[in-house]
């Protein structure tokens, strides 16, 4: 005869990871953020606070299962550009500034990403750190 099936409420594993990403989501109601996107050559982070600085939604290439160097590419920027969008958009957040620091390939795409969700872009800065000559070099081998 079998095992005797069990009908469910008919929600599918979509909807409750998607009930279970929003319910994280804080319920605080921001217009405006700072989108701060760090990209490295090894992975892309983003993170939206809000203009005092309070973190709001992070999320990184690492975070949504890209590994080894596909974590470091454009597409997977673009990915977490848009789900810190989908995110922010439950906040309520009509405007961000963008803050983009480190030399990776997922600089503009995770912003462009961002933005393409429906989101204003008030002002970009560059924060990148440049070292001015810094410590001494290590001495020359000697062979």
């Amino acid at each position: 005869m079998g095992k005797k099936r069990i009908v469910g409420t008919g929600e599918t594993k979509e909807t409750e990871a998607k009930a279970s990403t929003t319910s994280r989501v804080s319920k605080k109601k921001v217009e405006q953020g700072v989108l701060h996107v760090r990209s490295t050559y090894n992975n892309t982070v983003v993170l939206l606070t809000d203009t005092s600085g309070n973190a709001l939604v992070s999320s990184s290439s690492g975070a949504l299962g890209f590994a080894g160097a596909k974590k470091g590419t454009p597409f997977a920027a673009a990915k977490v550009g848009e789900t810190v969008a989908d995110k922010a958009k439950l906040l309520g957040v009509k405007e961000v500034s963008v803050i983009v620091k480190g030399v990776g390939s997922g600089r503009e795409s995770a912003v462009r990403a961002f933005v393409a969700k429906g989101f204003g872009l008030s002002s970009i800065e560059d924060a990148t750190p440049v070292p001015h000559n810094g410590p001494r070099p290590p001495r020359a081998r000697r062979v």
